[in-house]
């Protein structure tokens, strides 16, 4: 039997977070180890499965480009740590729990960028990477094991790398936000093709990409399955994620208007200091 779906980027979020809540390492490290999570609204909706909290969101890409949160002040973690299931705040020392972390733990990170070769990528808009870019993309070498969630929405045509050389917050004279380079992150990227295998459904064709009506950056999925029952339990759970949500703390979801005091670090923002080309974007 076969079912077609179409899901909207949010709802790949949600579909993303369940599968790679129930991977056994995820399981185990839930129970006995260490899960951290760096804050993005992928990993945030994970965050939601795992401990019920959702994460405070930082950078993010809107129609005006490359941008921040707009919160006058930041509530909640950005960077969450499960300690045998109990969460803690990982903001701010986060290179003392990478010294804690190994085999038996995960972290799991979101991606701005993945290509089919299964390299990914983070956009960094803060000087050498800011606390999570700079320790994160190191922590395979302590042996824990990483995880990328990141959509289909994300994928490059091409390979990470020409990007990786093109990207560069010192490059790009003006931007529409703050101006951005990549930094790799090491890791098992879970798509939505991906989940679906994840959660028993790993014969399953891609078979659209995009929409419109809120369907933009969306995909569409055929699944098949010989027992009528598992088609079922998985039409059930596309219908429960159907309208929900996208996670975040709501207050960091608002974004930033224009650069402030606390953004000094964001280079080449039009709404900012840069006032180049200023009114042929305003």
């Amino acid at each position: 039997m076969k079912c077609q779906f179409s899901l909207t980027v949010t709802e790949g979020k949600r579909l993303i977070a369940k599968a790679i809540a129930s991977l056994p390492e995820v399981r185990h490290a839930l129970g006995e180890g260490l899960i951290l999570l760096k804050g993005g609204t992928t990993v945030s909706a994970l965050s939601e499965e795992l401990c019920g909290q959702p994460l405070r969101i930082s950078g993010r890409i809107t129609p005006r480009g490359t941008v921040s949160s707009g919160a006058a002040e930041p509530v909640g973690a950005h960077s969450l740590l499960l300690r045998m299931g109990v969460p803690e705040t990982a903001d701010g020392r986060l290179a003392d729990i990478g010294r804690e972390m190994g085999p038996e733990d995960v972290c799991v990170c979101g991606a701005n960028l993945i290509d089919i070769h299964g390299a990914a990528a983070m956009m960094a808009g803060k000087d050498l990477c800011g606390e999570p870019g700079s320790v994160i993309p190191v922590l395979q070498s302590e042996g824990v094991r990483c995880f990328v969630a990141a959509g289909l929405e994300k994928l490059s045509p091409v390979p990470l790398g020409n990007a990786c050389t093109g990207a560069g917050r010192k490059v790009s004279s003006w931007s529409m936000g703050m101006s951005v380079g990549l930094v790799p992150i090491p890791g098992k990227v879970i798509t939505e093709m991906d989940a679906l295998s994840i959660l028993g459904f790993p014969k399953m064709w891609l078979i659209g990409r995009g929409g419109i009506s809120g369907a933009e950056g969306g995909s569409t999925f055929i699944v098949e399955d010989d027992r009528d029952e598992n088609i079922t339990a998985l039409l059930r759970l596309i219908r429960d994620m159907k309208d929900t949500a996208l996670s975040g703390v709501e207050s960091s979801l608002k974004e930033c208007i224009t650069c402030g005091p606390n953004r000094r670090w964001h280079l080449g923002c039009v709404y900012g200091r840069n006032a180049r080309f200023k009114e042929e974007i305003q």
